[in-house]
């Protein structure tokens, strides 16, 4: 089956899951996650499944990627930061969608790689830094101090106040919150300077790695 087919099967999968948003599926449906896999698991590039990356690194299962987004409430005016740029797979679909993404990754060799493979794709609305992402977009470029949706793509084991710090008014983040095996996703809105948080569904994600942290 072509991969343009799988694709589209794929989409139909989501749909399945209660996947609703129409830009969320618009935006799979254009993007090609065989160019963000690595080349021993193309085959496998329309699996809903999560796949190996190096560093011990996964590109996120799609159902779960899709979720996420469409917790987000993308609208093509926001301004997204992402933590966890990886392959640069959830990085372009988020691009698809949204005005800007400032995407951080702390493994530089994944960094540079995923920033070739989205320059290639033709994205030009997306800005990287290599570094801790804990700390958010601190001494970045562009040097915006807030975002208007935050999408976190390792486990934390607490909800990272900086990111919090980071959220405009009006604001949604999206973050794996719990254990090292298991989290739940949480939801947090910004309303009024005040926070409101809700535990969604059981995902499992890579951990959050901290540099200067004890992991």
């Amino acid at each position: 089956m072509r991969f343009e087919d799988q694709r589209n099967k794929l989409v139909q999968t989501l749909r399945s899951r209660d996947i609703h948003d129409e830009g969320v599926l618009m935006a799979f449906a254009e993007t090609p996650r065989e160019d963000y896999v690595p080349d021993e698991f193309q085959e496998y590039s329309y699996c809903n499944q999560p796949l190996p990356l190096s560093d011990n690194q996964t590109i996120s299962q799609p159902a779960m990627i899709a979720l996420m987004m469409q917790e987000l409430s993308i609208n093509p005016q926001d301004r997204i930061l992402e933590i966890g740029t990886g392959s640069g797979y959830q990085t372009a679909l988020l691009a698809h969608m949204a005005k800007e993404v400032c995407t951080i990754e702390l493994l530089e060799r994944l960094s540079l790689k995923a920033q070739k493979t989205l320059h290639n794709a033709g994205f030009r609305n997306i800005y990287y830094r290599i570094g801790d992402g804990w700390q958010g977009w601190e001494k970045a470029y562009p040097p915006y101090k807030e975002f208007d949706k935050i999408i976190v793509s390792a486990a934390a084991d607490e909800i990272p106040q900086k990111l919090v710090n980071q959220l405009a008014e009006g604001g949604i983040m999206v973050v794996p919150v719990g254990g090292t095996l298991m989290q739940h996703l949480f939801k947090i809105t910004k309303k009024d300077g005040e926070l409101i948080a809700s535990k969604g569904t059981p995902c499992a994600f890579v951990p959050f790695v901290r540099p200067g942290k004890q992991q």
